[in-house]
C-alpha cells in the first residue's frame, strides 16, 4: 500500500540523502499535464517533497483552483498490499518511473472522464466538479495495466498479462478477454521492449474515433534471443528469462489488427520486412488509421494509411542518409499536409511537406500544437536554452514565454501549460491563456546545494562546457572531475538549476567539476549529433579532452591537471571507462556506472542507428568495444552495475572485469543486488554518491 512520506521541514539532511529521499527532487513537482477540450488542465503531483504517492489533480485555468480527483492512499486504505503486475513494472522501468500511486492516466476525447491503473485495478473518475463523485473501481480482472478509455467514455480497454481485455464503464458486462492467443511468446495490446525503451511508444492498443473498434498490436518474440537475469544474492530463485534483441539479432515480430468489441479481428497488412519498426499509431476523426513506420536501418520513415479491410498505402516518406530521428508527436497531419521535424540545412528544422517553416537559426526540439491559430514549437538558438515559438497563420515566427531559460509546453496557443527552468530559480509551472498566467504549485524540496555554474565553449569545435567550483573557500589547486553523459539523446548542459545539483555537490567535496556536451549530444546543428555515426568512441572522447584542456588553460593554478577523474552512468559510464582505458595520460581515475562495454550486446534500435548492422559494418563495433582495451588499464577504475538491469545487462561490467583480471589489471567492482538501470532505492542512491567520492579521493591523492 502506498504510504505518505514526511516533509523536509526543519530536518537537515546531507545532499545525497535529500536527493535520494526526494527522488532527485522530483517528488511534489507537478507533471504529466494534459489540456482537455472542456478547458481544464489535468496533472499528477504528490503532496510533498518526500511523498512518493502521486495523486491526480485538475486545475481551472481562470482561477487557478485545484481539485484533487484521486488520492491513492484513500482509495487503497482498506486494501491489502500487493505487487505490481510484472508488465507494469517493466513499463515503469522503460519510462524510468520511480514514484508510486497514479503514475499515468488516459482520458476520453473531451477529457471529461479519466481512467488510471492502481495496484493492478482500473479506476474511473469524472473531471467535472460534482458530476461523478469519487473514483470508481471497475469490474476488471486482477493485475491490469495500461487502461485506455474509448473516445465516448463508455468502455475501457486494458491489458492483463499478454491479453487485451474490455470492460463497460457504467455497469453491464464485467471485464472480458478481447484479444489473446494461446502461445507463450505472443502478446496482444502492449508495446514490445524496443518500442518502450528506444522509440518512446509505451502503448499497444488504440481506439477508433467512433469508439466501435480498437487497433491492437500483436508482438511475437519467439525469434528474439533469450537472455537470463539472475540475482546471485538469492540463488534459490530461478533466473528470469528475458527476450533481448541485441544488435544484429532478431527483433520482435510486430503486427496490427482491427479488433471489434465482439472480438472479431481483421489483420492490417504492410511490408513488415521493409518496415519492421512500428513507431506510432494515429487515428483521428475524419481521417484513416495512420501508421508511422521505419526501416531497420532507420534511414526511411514511412507514413501509411490503412483501409477498413486492412490494406495500407504509403502517403508520405521521410529520408535521411544517416537516420530519421523519432521526435514525439511527429509527423503530424494538418490541413496543409504533414508537419515533421527533420535534419535540414545543418539544423533540425520544422517542415510542412518538404518546405522548411522554422528559421534557419532554430534547432527545433518539439512540436507542441498545430491548429487553426498556428503552430507552437520549442527550439534552441543557443544549445543550453530552449524557448517557445509560434508561427501564425501568415507564417510569421515570434518568441513566446521566457528567454534565457528551458521552456517546455503542453496544449496549444490558446490554452497551455508551460514548464520553465532557469539556472538561478526552481522550476516553475503555469497555466497560460491569452488573458492570464496562473501558477501551478510545486511542493518539490529546496536542494541543499546551490549550483554556481560558469558556461563557455571549449576548443576549435566550441564544445559546450560548464564548470563548477566548491561553494566555500578553495584550498590549493583542485583535482578535476569530469561529469558527462556525453552520448545521444541526453544533454547535460541546460539553463536549469536542477541539471547541476549533483555536480555542485561533487564540487563541494573538493573538486573542480566539468560537464561537457560533445559531439553526439542534442541541441546544436552543423552535424553535431551525427558526427558519431560509425564511431561512438573517438569523437566523443576527443571532445571531453578538449573541454579538459580548456579548463586547465582557463583556470591555471586553481586546478591540478595531474589529478583528473571522470564519472558517468550508462553512456556516461561507457565514456568514463573509455577515458581511463584509452587516455591514461589525461585521466587518472574513473567511475563507470552501468556501462556498455561491448556494443554488440546492446539493443538493435539504438545501436544500429549509430553503428549500423554488425554484419554489414563490423569495424564500427571493433573500434568502439572496451574489451580489447582491458590490457591497457593503468589507472584506478571503479565499475558499478545493478544485477537486475535488463537494459544494459550486468554482463557488460562482468565481462570487462573478467578481461581486466585476465590481463592482470587491478580494478574495483561494485555489484548492486536487485538494482535495475535507474537505481530507485533510497539507500542505494544515497550511498552511491558517497562511495564514488571516497573512491575518487583515494585515487586522486
Amino acid at each position: 500500500r502506498p504510504r505518505r512520506g514526511t516533509t523536509v521541514g526543519a530536518v537537515t539532511d546531507s545532499f545525497p540523502r535529500q536527493s535520494a529521499r526526494t527522488q532527485r527532487f522530483t517528488l511534489g513537482a507537478p507533471r504529466t499535464f494534459s489540456v482537455t477540450d472542456a478547458g481544464q488542465v489535468l496533472f499528477l503531483r504528490s503532496r510533498g517533497p518526500e511523498d512518493p504517492v502521486t495523486c491526480l489533480w485538475v486545475v481551472e485555468p481562470g482561477s487557478g483552483e485545484e481539485t484533487l480527483l484521486a488520492d491513492p492512499t484513500e482509495l487503497l486504505a482498506d486494501a491489502e498490499p500487493g505487487e505490481l503486475p510484472a508488465a507494469e513494472r517493466a513499463r515503469r522501468e522503460r519510462a524510468r518511473e520511480g514514484a508510486v500511486g497514479i503514475v499515468g492516466y488516459a482520458t476520453d476525447s473531451g477529457g471529461t472522464r479519466v481512467v488510471f491503473a492502481l495496484a493492478g485495478a482500473a479506476y474511473v473518475v469524472d473531471t467535472a466538479a460534482g458530476s461523478g463523485g469519487p473514483p470508481r473501481r471497475l469490474d476488471t480482472a486482477e493485475g491490469i495495466f495500461d487502461p485506455r478509455l474509448s473516445p465516448d467514455g463508455s468502455h475501457v480497454s486494458y491489458v492483463v498479462g499478454d491479453e487485451l481485455h474490455l470492460v463497460a464503464v457504467d455497469g453491464g458486462v464485467p471485464g472480458v478477454g478481447l484479444a489473446s492467443e494461446d502461445v507463450d511468446t505472443v502478446s496482444w495490446g502492449s508495446a514490445e521492449f524496443i518500442a518502450g525503451e528506444e522509440m518512446g511508444r509505451t502503448r499497444g492498443h488504440w481506439w477508433s474515433p467512433d469508439s466501435s473498434t480498437l487497433v491492437v498490436e500483436r508482438a511475437d518474440v519467439a525469434a528474439v534471443p533469450v537472455w537470463h537475469i539472475s540475482d546471485p544474492a538469492q540463488p534459490w530463485n530461478p533466473p528470469r528469462p528475458n527476450r533481448y534483441p541485441a544488435a544484429g539479432t532478431t527483433n520482435a515480430d510486430v503486427s496490427l489488427s482491427y479488433v471489434g468489441l465482439d472480438g472479431e479481428r481483421t489483420a492490417i497488412r504492410w511490408d513488415t520486412d521493409l518496415l519492421p519498426y512500428l513507431v506510432d499509431v494515429q487515428w483521428e476523426e475524419g481521417h484513416p488509421l495512420t501508421l508511422i513506420t521505419s526501416t531497420r536501418d532507420q534511414r526511411r520513415m514511412m507514413i501509411l494509411e490503412a483501409t477498413a479491410d486492412g490494406e495500407c498505402e504509403v502517403v508520405h516518406t521521410l529520408e535521411d542518409p544517416e537516420w530519421v530521428e523519432i521526435v514525439g508527436g511527429t509527423p503530424r497531419r494538418t490541413e496543409e499536409g504533414w508537419l515533421s521535424i527533420v535534419e535540414r540545412d545543418d539544423t533540425r528544422a520544422l517542415v510542412a511537406g518538404d518546405a522548411r517553416i522554422s528559421p534557419p537559426e532554430h534547432w527545433v526540439r518539439d512540436l507542441v500544437s498545430a491548429d487553426e491559430t498556428g503552430v507552437l514549437y520549442t527550439a534552441s538558438t543557443v544549445p543550453h536554452e530552449v524557448q517557445l515559438f509560434r508561427i501564425d497563420t501568415q507564417g510569421e515566427v515570434s518568441a513566446v514565454g521566457s528567454p534565457s531559460a528551458v521552456v517546455g509546453a503542453t496544449g496549444s496557443g490558446e490554452l497551455r501549460v508551460e514548464v520553465t527552468a532557469t539556472l538561478s530559480d526552481a522550476t516553475s509551472y503555469a497555466v497560460v491563456t491569452e488573458a492570464a498566467r496562473v501558477p501551478i504549485a510545486s511542493h518539490a524540496a529546496t536542494p541543499a546545494v546551490a549550483p554556481a555554474v560558469e558556461l563557455f565553449e571549449s576548443g576549435p569545435l566550441r564544445v559546450p562546457t560548464a564548470v563548477l567550483f566548491p561553494s566555500g573557500a578553495i584550498d590549493g589547486p583542485l583535482p578535476i572531475l569530469l561529469d558527462p553523459y556525453g552520448g545521444p539523446h541526453a544533454q547535460r548542459i541546460l539553463s536549469s538549476r536542477n541539471a547541476f545539483l549533483a555536480s555542485q555537490w561533487f564540487a563541494d567535496q573538493g573538486f573542480c567539476v566539468v560537464v561537457a556536451d560533445g559531439r553526439g549530444t542534442p541541441g546544436r546543428g552543423g552535424g553535431w549529433e551525427r558526427a558519431v555515426r560509425g564511431d561512438l568512441a573517438a569523437p566523443v572522447l576527443a571532445d571531453q579532452v578538449a573541454a579538459l584542456d580548456a579548463v586547465i588553460e582557463r583556470y591555471g593554478d586553481r586546478v591540478d591537471p595531474g589529478r583528473v577523474g571522470i564519472r558517468g552512468w550508462s553512456f556516461g559510464g561507457y565514456l568514463a571507462a573509455l577515458a581511463v582505458l584509452s587516455r591514461p595520460d589525461r585521466f587518472h581515475a574513473g567511475v563507470a556506472g552501468a556501462p556498455v562495454t561491448e556494443w554488440r550486446w546492446y539493443d538493435t534500435h539504438y545501436t544500429e542507428r549509430y553503428l549500423g548492422h554488425p554484419d554489414a559494418e563490423p569495424d564500427n563495433y571493433e573500434r568502439t568495444s572496451l574489451l580489447p582495451l582491458a590490457s591497457d588499464l593503468e589507472r584506478p577504475l571503479l565499475i558499478i552495475h545493478g544485477l537486475a538491469d535488463d537494459n544494459v545487462v550486468a554482463a557488460h561490467s562482468l565481462q570487462l572485469s573478467s578481461a581486466l583480471l585476465a590481463a592482470g589489471r587491478p580494478h574495483e567492482v561494485l555489484p548492486l543486488s536487485g538494482v535495475t538501470h535507474m537505481t530507485p532505492q533510497e539507500q542505494v542512491a544515497e550511498n552511491l554518491l558517497l562511495l564514488q567520492v571516497d573512491f575518487l579521493r583515494r585515487s586522486l591523492r
